[in-house]
C-alpha cells in the first residue's frame, strides 16, 4: 500500500473482505506531524519559534483519501478523520488519532486559504449505554452530515459510518470499565466485612466454648461429690437418684442443653457486641441493599452514620426530655445487662442480681466485697457505668438549674402581672418617663411598669439604678426581648395591659417611625386583643397619619419634635412660659383630670368655673357630641347627662365639687390689647419640622418681623425643603425669610450676624445630628457661649439699651421685663436634649429658658395615664384655637386692690379667659391652682397672671 498509494475507495472496498487488513487499520496510536508543502495553494508556510509563535487549527482531509497511504506517501494532501478528534477516541486508526491539526503562522503575516471546519463530536455522557446505542449512533450520523452540507463538502457516507462506529465502540468500552471498576470496588468491601466477621466469629466462639466447658466440669465435680456421698451410705435408697442419671451432653451443642445462666453470659456478650459490629456495617447497609434492588448508586447520598448521629442531634434539640429520657434508658440498661451478667458469673438468683447491680449503679462502692475473677470484672464495670450516669446526670441537672437561672437573669422569664404600664423600647427619656409615671402611681400606693428592650436585663437594671430617684413604691420590671415579635410581647403580658407607650429610638426619624409602626402592626396582631389604648413617640410629623391610620382609635401619638418646637416659640414669645408648661405637663404639681360630676348636670359653665375649691375647671368634655372636649367654653354653657369637667388639680383624688362661694361680681374696664410690633427673631440650626415653626410663627407675629435662618444648608436647598414641607413662601404675610449660611460654632460666622438687634435667639438641636443626642447638646451648648459672649462685648452696659417695642405693653410687669432683658437684650432659647445636660445650662443661668425631652416625657406619661388629655395638648400646642398665655395685673385689677382669686377669675371670664394662676412680682415661680381661692389680698401691678385664652 506505501509504494501504490492506492486510492481511498479501493481500501474502503479491500477491508471488508479481509479481516487481516481490517485489523491493521488500528495499528497503536502514534504521535506524528504533518508535512505542509509550500506549493500547496492552501497552505503557506509559518516559521516556528518565539518570534511568530504558532497557532494550532484544526482541518479536515478529503473524503475519497486512503489515510495510511495519504499520510506515508502524499504528505502534501490534508488528511481528515470526519467529526471526531483524537481527544474523544482512544482506540483508533493512528491516521485517525492524528487529531487533524496542523501549524499556521498568524494572520498578520499574509492572507491564506480557508479551511474546512471539523465538527467535533463529544461523548453524550460516560453512563453505560443500555438500548440507546442505535440513537446516539444515528445522532452522530445526522451531524457529520449537516456540518458536510453547510460546509459545501461532499458526504462521504463510508467515513461517517466508520465515525459513528467509533463512538459507539468508545462509549461502549467506557461504560463497562466504569461498571466494572464499580463492582471491584464493592467486592472489595463485601471482603473486609467477611474478614471481620470471621475474626469476630473466631473471637467470640472459643470464648464461648471455654465458658461451655468450665460449666461441664463444675457439673461433673457436683456429680462425683454426690457418687461419693452414695458410696458411703448404707442406706442407698434415701438419696435421690436424679444425681446417678447420667445428661445428655455434647460438645458441639453450646446452647442446646445449657443452663439459664449460660444463656445469660452469651445474651450479654452478644448484646455488648452488637454495637460494635453495626458501627462497622452501617455503611455498608445502602450498598448491600442497592446490590439487592439492582439500582444505580446515588453518589449525593448521605451516609448512614452521619443521618443516625443529625436524627439524634434532632431529637435532642426539637425535644427537651430526650437528653433525660435517654439517660433514663442508659440507667434501665446499665441495670439489666449488669444484673444479667451477674446472675452468670455468680450463684445468685436473678432478681437478686439486679438489685445488685442497682447497687453497684447507685453507690460505686458496693463492688469491693465481690469475691471471684468474673464477678469483679462485671461489678467494676457495672460500677464505672453508674459513675459515668451519675456524672451525665449531675450534668443535666446542672445545665436545667444554670439555663433557668440565665433565663431570669436575662430576662425571657414571664411577667404574670394585669392593669400595668408597659413600655416598648428604650431611650434617654425613659428616666425621665418612669419617674413621672412613678408619681403619679404614689396616690395609689405604687404600681408596676414592664420595659421590653432589645437589650440585655442586667444593663437595663444598672441604668435605671443610676437615676437615684425613689419610685415611691412603683416596681420597675425589665425583660430583654424585641416588640416585633409577638411571643416576646406575651412575655410580657401586652394584652392585659392598661397602657403601652412606645418609644422613639435614638437613630433617624425616619427609621425611628418606621420601627415604630412596625410595632404597632405588631400590637394589632395580638390575638388577645389590648385592654388599654397605645401611645406612640413619633419623630416627624408627616409620618403621624399613617400610624394613626394602621392602629386606629387604640393609637394616640405625641409628636416629640413637633412639642419641643411649638414651645420654643410660644416660649420666645412669652418669657416664663416653659416654667409654666413643666409644672402642668408634670405630675409632681398640678395637672389634667376629666372627671364626671353628676350633682354638676344643670349647672352653667360659670358656675362650675367657682365650685371646686382644689381645682379649676377649663373645659367641658360633651357626652352628646362622641366625647368631644371644648377648651373654655361659654358662660352659658349648661352640663348635660353624662357631660364630664376637665379640671387642673393636683391628683385625681385631691378635689371635688363644693357649694357656691359668696364672690363679688364686680364688673372691671376692660384693657384692651395693645396691638402687636414686628419682631426680629433669629433660628439657629436646621430642624426637621422647621417649616411648621415658620407657619406657627407667621401665625403669632405682627406684619413686618423677620426671621434669619442661619445654618450650614444653602439657601437653594432650603427653598427646596421648605417647598417639600407644605410652605408657601411666597404666601407669608407677617414674616420675612432673612438666608444666612454658616456654621453654628465657629466665631467669626457668628460674628457677621447683627445678634445685638435680635429680639429672640432660637439655638435648634441640628438634624444633622439627631443621631447622637450628646454630640447635639455639645453643638448647642458651644453656640450659646459665643453667642453670649459676643453680645456681652458688643453691649457692655445692660442699663444703656433700649427697650424692644414689645416690651411697652408690659411696663408694669418688672418680672416679664426683667426676664425679656436679662443676658444682654435678647431672649435665648436653646434645644437641649439630655436631661443632664439641661440642669447644667440652667445651673449656670447662661440661657433663659431650656427646653429638653424631659417636656415630651411628661407629655406620654400623661397621655399614657388619660388618653383624651392628647385632645387637650393639641389644641394648646396648636396655632389657632385656645392657648396658654401670661397677661399683666392691669388687664384683671388696679394697683394695690385686694381681691381673691375667684374674683379674679370672675373678671376673666369678662375677656373670655381662665385665669389658672399666677406669679407675684417677688416670686420666682408661678403658681398653677393656688389654694385658698376665697382669701382676700392685696395685687400689685407687677404681678403677672396665667391664663388659657381663646385668642381671638
Amino acid at each position: 500500500m506505501r509504494s501504490n498509494g492506492g486510492s481511498g475507495e479501493s481500501a474502503s472496498t479491500q477491508s471488508p473482505r479481509n479481516p487481516s487488513s481490517q485489523k491493521a487499520e488500528r495499528p497503536p496510536v502514534l504521535k506524528k506531524f504533518k508535512a505542509i508543502e509550500p506549493d500547496d495553494p492552501r497552505h503557506t508556510p509559518h516559521f516556528p519559534g518565539p518570534l511568530f509563535p504558532a497557532v494550532r487549527r484544526v482541518t479536515s482531509l478529503p473524503p475519497s483519501s486512503n489515510r495510511r497511504a495519504s499520510f506515508d506517501t502524499d504528505a502534501d494532501k490534508p488528511s481528515s478523520v470526519g467529526d471526531v478528534t483524537a481527544s474523544n477516541l482512544n482506540n483508533i486508526d493512528v491516521v485517525n488519532s492524528l487529531s487533524d491539526r496542523d501549524w499556521m503562522y498568524p494572520s498578520f503575516l499574509g492572507p491564506h486559504a480557508a479551511r474546512n471546519r471539523v465538527v467535533t463530536v463529544k461523548a453524550a455522557s460516560r453512563q453505560p449505554i443500555r438500548g440507546g446505542g442505535e440513537r446516539l449512533v444515528d445522532r452522530v450520523e445526522s451531524k457529520v452530515v449537516d456540518e458536510k452540507q453547510q460546509s459545501n463538502t461532499p458526504v462521504n457516507k463510508e467515513e461517517v459510518k466508520i465515525v459513528a462506529s467509533q463512538v459507539s465502540t468508545t462509549m461502549t468500552e467506557r461504560s463497562s470499565v466504569s461498571s466494572w471498576s464499580a463492582r471491584r470496588i464493592l467486592r472489595m468491601k463485601l471482603k473486609r466485612y467477611f474478614i471481620f466477621s470471621v475474626i469476630i466469629f473466631s473471637c467470640i466462639y472459643p470464648l464461648t466454648y471455654v465458658i461451655h466447658l468450665r460449666n461441664k466440669v463444675e457439673r461433673l465435680e457436683v456429680e462425683n461429690i454426690n457418687l461419693r456421698r452414695w458410696c458411703s451410705e448404707t442406706d442407698v435408697s434415701n438419696y435421690n437418684n436424679e444425681v446417678l442419671q447420667p445428661e445428655d451432653d455434647s460438645s458441639y451443642k453450646i446452647f442446646g442443653n445449657a443452663d439459664s445462666k449460660t444463656v445469660a453470659l452469651y445474651t450479654v456478650m452478644f448484646t455488648l457486641m452488637m454495637p460494635f459490629v453495626l458501627y462497622k456495617c452501617l455503611d455498608y447497609l445502602p450498598q448491600i441493599k442497592i446490590i439487592s434492588k439492582r439500582t444505580k448508586p446515588n453518589k449525593e447520598e448521605v451516609p448512614l452514620k452521619k443521618r443516625i448521629a443529625y436524627m439524634v442531634d434532632v431529637c435532642f434539640s426539637v425535644y427537651p426530655y430526650a437528653k433525660l429520657l435517654a439517660l433514663l434508658f442508659a440507667t434501665i440498661f446499665l441495670i439489666g445487662f449488669g444484673g444479667l451478667a451477674l446472675y452468670a458469673v455468680t450463684d445468685r438468683s436473678l432478681t437478686e442480681a439486679l438489685w445488685l447491680s442497682w447497687t453497684f449503679v447507685a453507690d460505686s462502692g458496693n463492688h469491693a466485697d465481690s469475691i471471684g475473677i468474673g464477678p469483679r470484672i462485671v461489678s467494676v464495670s457495672i460500677s464505672s457505668g453508674g459513675m459515668l450516669i451519675f456524672a451525665m446526670m449531675l450534668g443535666l441537672v446542672s445545665d436545667a438549674i444554670s439555663e433557668k437561672v440565665d433565663s431570669l437573669r436575662k430576662g425571657k422569664s414571664e411577667v404574670i402581672e394585669k392593669n400595668h404600664m408597659l413600655i416598648l423600647g428604650w431611650s434617654d427619656k425613659l428616666g425621665s418617663l418612669l419617674k413621672q409615671l412613678a408619681i403619679a402611681n404614689k396616690s395609689v400606693g405604687g404600681g408596676v411598669v414592664v420595659v421590653l428592650a432589645e437589650r440585655d436585663k442586667e444593663e437595663m437594671e444598672m441604668e435605671i439604678a443610676k437615676l437615684e430617684f425613689d419610685f415611691m413604691g412603683t416596681s420597675v420590671i425589665c425583660r430583654s426581648g424585641s416588640p416585633l415579635i409577638l411571643a416576646d410581647l406575651k412575655k410580657v403580658s401586652v394584652s392585659k395591659a392598661r397602657a403601652i407607650i412606645v418609644l422613639a429610638t435614638d437613630e433617624n426619624a425616619d427609621q425611628s417611625d418606621a420601627r415604630a409602626l412596625r410595632v404597632v402592626l405588631s400590637l394589632t396582631g395580638v390575638k388577645e386583643g389590648l385592654r388599654g389604648h397605645v401611645v406612640v413617640e413619633m419623630s416627624d410629623l408627616d409620618n403621624e397619619p399613617l400610624v394613626k391610620l394602621v392602629g386606629g382609635d387604640l393609637i394616640e401619638t405625641v409628636v416629640a419634635h413637633d412639642v419641643i418646637g411649638r414651645l420654643m416659640i410660644q416660649c420666645a414669645l412669652q418669657p416664663g412660659l416653659a416654667q409654666i408648661w413643666e409644672d402642668i405637663l408634670g405630675f409632681e404639681n398640678d395637672e389634667f383630670y376629666i372627671k364626671r360630676w353628676p350633682e354638676l348636670d344643670g349647672m352653667q359653665f360659670e358656675d362650675v368655673l367657682i365650685s371646686f375649691p382644689d381645682a379649676i375647671p377649663c373645659g367641658v368634655k360633651v357626652a352628646a357630641d362622641n366625647g368631644k372636649i371644648i377648651l373654655n367654653p361659654g358662660d352659658s354653657y349648661v352640663l348635660k347627662e353624662g357631660d364630664e369637667v376637665l379640671v387642673i388639680a393636683e391628683d385625681d383624688d385631691t378635689y371635688s365639687p363644693g357649694p357656691l362661694p359668696e364672690v363679688r361680681r364686680v364688673s372691671f374696664p376692660k384693657v384692651p390689647e395693645l396691638p402687636k410690633y414686628p419682631e426680629r427673631i433669629l433660628f439657629c440650626g436646621w430642624r426637621r419640622d422647621i417649616h411648621d415653626m415658620i407657619m406657627v410663627l407667621e401665625a403669632f407675629l405682627a406684619p413686618g418681623s423677620e426671621l434669619w435662618m442661619f445654618n450650614e444648608v444653602t439657601e437653594k436647598e432650603r427653598e427646596r425643603k421648605l417647598i417639600d414641607g407644605g410652605l408657601d413662601i411666597s404666601g407669608l404675610e407677617n414674616i420675612k425669610l432673612v438666608h444666612r449660611e454658616g456654621n453654628a460654632v465657629i466665631r467669626r460666622h457668628l460674628e457677621s450676624l447683627p445678634l445685638e438687634t435680635f429680639d429672640s435667639i432660637l439655638i435648634l438641636a441640628d438634624e444633622s445630628l439627631e443621631d447622637s443626642v450628646v454630640h447635639s447638646d455639645s453643638r448647642s451648648l458651644a453656640t450659646l457661649l459665643l453667642i453670649r459672649d459676643i453680645q456681652s462685648k458688643r453691649l457692655p452696659y445692660r442699663d444703656t439699651k433700649s427697650t424692644s417695642l414689645r416690651l411697652a405693653g408690659f411696663t408694669h410687669s418688672s418680672w416679664i421685663r426683667e426676664m425679656q432683658q436679662a443676658s444682654d437684650k435678647s431672649i435665648i432659647i436653646s434645644e437641649i436634649l439630655d436631661s443632664r445636660t439641661r440642669n447644667l445650662v440652667s445651673v449656670s443661668r447662661i440661657s433663659d429658658y431650656v427646653l429638653s425631652n424631659e417636656l415630651v416625657s411628661m407629655a406620654l406619661a400623661m397621655v399614657a395615664e388619660d388618653k383624651q388629655i392628647n385632645r387637650v395638648l393639641e389644641e394648646l400646642f396648636a396655632e389657632e384655637g385656645n392657648e396658654m398665655c401670661i397677661k399683666p395685673a392691669e388687664f384683671y385689677l388696679f394697683d394695690q386692690e385686694e381681691l381673691c382669686f375667684y374674683e379674679i377669675m370672675i373678671r376673666g371670664r369678662q375677656r373670655q379667659e381662665i385665669v389658672i394662676g399666677y406669679r407675684l412680682a417677688n416670686s420666682e415661680r408661678a403658681i398653677i391652682n393656688p389654694p385658698k381661692k376665697s382669701e382676700q389680698r392685696k395685687w400689685s401691678l407687677d404681678d403677672v397672671f396665667v391664663v388659657i385664652s381663646s385668642g381671638s
